[in-house]
């Protein structure tokens, strides 16, 4: 895998890192598709009791690759809706996947990251952590994410941060319930490491059974659903305020409905 490591323990503790540090391991095509094809494989592997997403280098995961998204402008509708599903399904997957996860943060959590943390079962932040519901800065929406983070947080915690796209830290995502618990930056292998041994101590199939029964009781997030964020998404790439808020981030410059100052984003 290119933008990926996957390491295995002897005790069935998989980890899967984010590596694209030069990105902050912004969500590239390429590693939409690796994390797609390895959570499959996780999902069929018995060994398998728990799965830890992290991100090498500064950050968990700066979100969507904007490079990725710019393409997307001069793609055909189909080509469009093509990557905008791939994205959704490789969420669906995650999602889906028969094992605890668990979110190990650190330094950006935007976007698309957002989505990972939303589709684990369990995220432990360091308290340094910033978090961004970004897209609105730069004429898109939170679509394909959208179902998890509303299912973890709840609307009106959502609207928070949602509408305004603001960067808020790790106290805050903790009381929106976006993470499940934030520590010293030092302390967070330890904490993983404590959300890790009582899965241990429990039957694989006993807890992939309450992971899909817990499914059943909350919103059915079905393909229907996938598809509409999707088409969403697709239709942002045609959006004029998508070409000008992408484009001002490129060439390092305010957009053009900015009236206020602002953190940039980094």
């Amino acid at each position: 895998m290119k933008t990926l490591e996957f390491v295995r323990d002897k005790r069935g503790i998989a980890t899967v890192r984010l590596e694209r540090p030069e990105k902050r391991n912004a969500l590239s095509g390429e590693m939409i598709s690796e994390l797609d094809a390895v959570a499959s494989r996780l999902s069929r592997d018995s060994a398998v009791r728990a799965v830890v997403i992290s991100g090498g280098g500064s950050s968990f995961c700066a979100g969507a690759d904007l490079d990725w998204m710019r393409r997307q402008f001069d793609a055909s509708p189909e080509e469009k809706k093509r990557e905008a599903m791939r994205l959704a399904l490789m969420l669906k997957r995650w999602n889906e996947l028969p094992k605890p996860v668990i979110a190990r943060v650190h330094g950006s959590a935007f976007g698309g990251g957002l989505g990972l943390i939303a589709v684990s079962d369990i995220s432990v932040a360091a308290k340094d952590a910033k978090f961004a519901f970004s897209e609105a800065r730069l004429g898109l929406i939170p679509a394909t994410i959208s179902p998890y983070v509303a299912m973890r947080m709840g609307e009106s915690n959502l609207r928070r941060v949602f509408l305004s796209a603001r960067t808020f830290g790790a106290e805050e995502a903790a009381e929106l319930k976006l993470v499940s618990r934030v520590v010293e930056k030092a302390e967070i292998d330890d904490a993983v490491e404590d959300e890790i041994l009582p899965i241990l101590a429990c039957a694989p199939g006993a807890v992939a059974r309450s992971k899909q029964l817990l499914r059943s009781l909350g919103s059915n997030i079905d393909e229907g659903v996938v598809e509409d964020t999707a088409n969403r998404l697709a239709e942002c790439w045609n959006s004029e305020e998508s070409i000008e808020g992408i484009s001002a981030f490129f060439e390092k410059r305010r957009p053009s409905w900015t009236t206020a100052r602002f953190d940039a984003i980094e």
